[in-house]
């Protein structure tokens, strides 16, 4: 792995050349729709990005992603619902100035534990916060038993299924299978005009490249190559001092709050937030989006994200009763044909004749470390 603190000069140029492709490029070839439909795919790749760092490079494959996605989503949902529930917004509401899905389950008052949500600071804290503590305590308590593998994986989807299932019964403090809609304004600023949601996917994009860049420095650190030697010999890095519980339970943390603030930008650049993002199924989909871009790949997971979402929307669009089926087939034949997914294809047939078009065949690829690309031990 290259010693490196932040990216070699071919991830620099893959950086670059991402930028160019979500801040140019994307805004001058799409409309306001279709720019936002890309916004909301850019969602998902934080939950990706999450997923290399804690799947790809610790070896730890979680199935609940989307509990860290719903909780980031439904702590901003929660301050933005409340903006919109004000008692002007509500005189019509047997109480006016709660949301209106408590008025028509019978609730009177505002539950304790929403008040602190007409604080922004106090929001933007509870995304990071809540969903950072919640995974430290499942990892805590798994990690220290040393359970991983397969058994970890079913039990993060167990947790899926379980706050599913509590969002859904607890309809008058969490909106019920509905979710909270009617999603109107940050501080004021109405967030459903086109200018608003060109304003938000390029603050957006902003927050995926910093995601982007601190993945980019756990991957080059001591840190990073401690995660891929965990992966690989999990028993020598123990028997050489390190505590492999604790490295675990900060790469699951740091997969979790990604996922969390994709989650919350879900909820301003779409305008709701509700369980069906939280369950199983979601969260497998987020593992596919991170499998066919390549889960040793930072960027590969990015441009994954976009091509499977596309691939989903194009489908559903043309052929609604065979799109499950085409994205089914999709991840079938990257993983049996690619199984570094886009990052391998790059890597492995692209970027050699590119690098003998421009008279460099010693570069490295930039997509992916080579050095793990096929599970390799780390020496």
């Amino acid at each position: 792995m290259n010693d490196s603190r932040f990216a070699t000069r071919s991830e620099l140029i893959g950086i670059l050349v991402l930028a160019v492709f979500l801040v140019v490029i994307l805004p001058l070839c799409l409309d306001v729709f279709r720019l936002n439909l890309v916004a909301k795919y850019l969602t998902y790749a934080f939950v990706a990005l999450g997923l290399v760092i804690c799947w790809g490079y610790g070896g730890i494959l979680s199935l609940g992603q989307g509990v860290f996605f719903g909780l980031g989503g439904y702590c901003m949902a929660m301050f933005l619902k409340l903006e919109a529930s004000s008692v002007e917004n509500t005189k019509i509401q047997s109480t006016p100035g709660i949301p209106d899905f408590m008025d028509w389950n019978q609730i009177t008052a505002l539950p304790f534990f929403w008040k602190p949500f007409h604080s922004l600071t106090f929001t933007i804290a509870a995304v990071i916060l809540v969903p950072g503590i919640f995974a430290l305590i499942i990892g805590a308590a798994m990690f220290k038993r040393r359970v991983g593998g397969t058994y970890f994986a079913i039990i993060t989807q167990a947790v899926a299924a379980i706050l599913t299932i509590l969002i859904v019964g607890q309809q008058g403090y969490t909106g019920g299978i509905n979710g909270m809609t009617d999603l109107r304004t940050l501080k004021g600023w109405d967030i459903r005009p086109d200018h608003a949601k060109v304003v938000l996917y390029f603050f957006e994009v902003g927050l995926l490249f910093g995601c982007i860049f601190i993945a980019q420095f756990v991957r080059h650190s001591k840190l990073g190559r401690i995660l891929v030697a965990m992966r690989d010999q999990e028993d020598r890095v123990r028997f050489s001092g390190y505590s492999v519980a604790n490295f675990k339970i900060f790469a699951f943390c740091i997969a979790a709050i990604f996922a969390a603030i994709g989650g919350a930008m879900f909820a301003l650049n779409v305008g709701f937030m509700s369980p069906s993002f939280v369950g199983i199924v979601p969260s497998i989909e987020m593992v596919i989006y991170t499998a066919v871009g390549g889960r040793l790949s930072i960027l590969g997971a990015v441009y994954g994200t976009i091509l499977v979402n596309f691939a989903k929307t194009s489908l559903s669009e043309s052929f609604p009763e065979l799109w499950l089926f085409g994205l089914g087939g999709l991840f079938i034949a990257v993983v049996l044909a690619f199984p570094n997914g886009l990052a391998g294809i790059w890597g492995d047939y692209v970027q050699p004749r590119v690098s003998k078009l421009i008279g460099t065949s010693k570069a490295k690829p930039g997509w992916t470390d080579n050095s793990v690309a096929d599970g390799a031990p780390a020496e």
